[in-house]
């Protein structure tokens, strides 16, 4: 199962792939993690103090904890790395972006990006400095580029645009603001045109779009469920029936 899940900041992706995970986890068996660290300055994996992320995680989704996707930086780190030049920023996504698109990644069963390319061509323009149209690794070029080789690697990999309202994002930064968060409550509308610019163009032919806005977590993943069930690859399909067969009899 490949997948890259696209959309603003405070759309969901982080709590859609956090259920997704879990989904894998009973439905296939299958341990499911996935790469949630390119909305700048959060670039690193989760760090939690005691080693235990996947209580991170549990924790976050109770309500009593961070969230583990902006844990892998101290904020001293976090500003130290909004303090570097443009042009340093730039080339470490570059090599960022095409490290993960390797094949110690792309040759393993399930690889599951947040974001990825697409955060690069939305926010890099926009915030960061670098890879506007016409410039050295021009973001939205680049995006297609990085498109090129994941379906040379994985033409099964699935790209879903996560959305919600321009008012429904707003209202979600403001109850819950990111402490080193880009985006600007005046951007909001070309910062979600933007996502859905990227996801039209995008080279990746299996795709689908799901809306945040008014669903719950648990309704967003049951509309994820019936919609990727046509990307399935047979042997998902297989470890889904077998898994199934498995409950039936331990009845």
């Amino acid at each position: 199962m490949h997948l890259i899940l696209v959309g603003s900041e405070y759309a969901g992706t982080t709590t859609l792939s956090w259920e997704i995970t879990k989904w894998v986890k009973d439905a296939l068996g299958d341990d499911f993690s996935f790469h949630d660290h390119w909305k700048a300055p959060y670039v690193s994996h989760p760090n939690s103090p005691d080693g235990d992320v996947k209580k991170m995680w549990v924790d976050w989704e109770a309500g009593n904890g961070p969230d583990p996707t902006m844990s892998g930086h101290t904020d001293e780190e976090n500003q130290q790395y909004i303090d570097l030049s443009p042009k340093i920023r730039e080339s470490f996504q570059r090599y960022h972006m095409e490290y993960h698109v390797g094949e110690s990644f792309y040759g393993d069963a399930h690889h599951n990006s947040i974001g990825y390319h697409i955060d690069e061509a939305v926010y890099a323009p926009l915030y960061y400095g670098y890879g506007g149209p016409g410039e050295y690794a021009d973001r939205q070029w680049y995006a297609r580029h990085i498109e090129q080789d994941i379906m040379h690697r994985a033409r099964d990999t699935t790209i879903v645009l996560v959305k919600a309202s321009a008012d429904t994002i707003r209202d979600r930064r403001n109850a819950n603001p990111h402490k080193f968060s880009y985006l600007q409550e005046e951007d909001i509308e070309k910062v979600l045109e933007g996502f859905e610019t990227q996801y039209n163009a995008s080279f990746i032919r299996n795709k689908f779009e799901i809306d945040t806005t008014t669903a719950t977590k648990e309704e967003n993943l049951a509309e994820f469920v019936e919609k990727f069930e046509p990307h399935l690859s047979d042997t998902d399909r297989a470890k889904i029936m077998y898994r199934r067969q498995k409950k039936l009899l331990s009845k």
